[in-house]
């Protein structure tokens, strides 16, 4: 991908729209699987008990809801650049902000837990904003960041997956600028602003027809069909086969995986 353009489009505004009725579907098919693992994370680093915290690319709130009612935080700062995918909150340890995070005039802070999970990799500035984000820590504080990490099968380059999935990320690279090759960098950088106890893992849940992330990559696929067909990688005949197999008994791909970072500052 390093080869191909980068736009300048936005998430939820040239891709994703969260109005789309299918929207929060496949935001909370992503959520089943990827809940458990934030939750444990965040769990085992416990920086949420007793503490402010700030859910960057909050969704549908399903991360939020489990920092205030399991975790134990005090107040929660749910920011999103369209929030109407958390309904109505009536919790007064919760303030929903509609900002943009690249935003110069956002003034925050204080906080013991940052997490924010599939969001950097749609900003260009992503190096930028993890300083900020870092910035924004309470001493004590833990930044968490989880995003994507793609371990494509080097045997396979022609198949109807794997020529689909590359075709989404380069999609997603040209329209709205997501780029998830510094992702392995996460613990680096972090490490680099001056927080300690850095760590990270990778996990690639089980990609298994007619269970939430298969049905997640058929949404995204479906949704995306215009623009996978733009790049020239991929046809009508070749994304409906990809899709075939997604729900097929014969699925067998690790699929995308999530990287976690996570750093304390002093």
């Amino acid at each position: 991908m390093s080869g191909t353009p980068v736009s300048e489009g936005d998430y939820g505004k040239d891709l994703f729209e969260p109005e789309h009725p299918e929207e929060a579907e496949r935001i909370d098919a992503a959520a089943l699987v990827y809940d458990p693992v934030t939750i444990r994370r965040l769990r085992a680093l416990g920086a949420a008990q007793g503490g402010r915290c700030l859910e960057v690319g909050a969704g549908t709130g399903t991360i939020l809801r489990w920092l205030l009612d399991e975790a134990g935080a005090i107040e929660v700062v749910a920011l999103d650049r369209d929030t109407s995918g958390l309904g109505s909150l009536d919790d007064s340890r919760v303030r929903v902000l509609t900002a943009d995070l690249r935003d110069e005039g956002l003034d925050l802070g204080g906080f013991d837990l940052i997490h924010a999970r599939f969001v950097l990799m749609h900003l260009p500035e992503r190096r930028r904003l993890i300083a900020r984000l870092a910035r924004w820590l309470n001493p004590g504080g833990w930044l968490v960041l989880g995003d994507a990490v793609e371990v494509p099968n080097a045997l396979d380059t022609d198949s109807a997956y794997r020529r689909t999935m590359d075709a989404m990320w380069q999609a997603l690279r040209t329209t709205i600028g997501t780029d998830t090759s510094t992702v392995p960098a996460y613990p680096h950088f972090l490490r680099d602003e001056g927080l300690r106890h850095v760590a990270g893992e990778l996990v690639c849940p089980p990609l298994v027809s007619d269970r939430p992330l298969a049905r997640f990559w058929s949404e995204t696929w479906n949704r995306m069909r215009p623009a996978l067909e733009e790049t020239g990688l991929v046809d009508s005949a070749v994304i409906d086969e990809a899709l075939a197999y997604l729900a097929s008994p014969g699925l067998a791909e690790f699929g995308p995986g999530m990287a976690m970072a996570w750093g304390q500052r002093p």
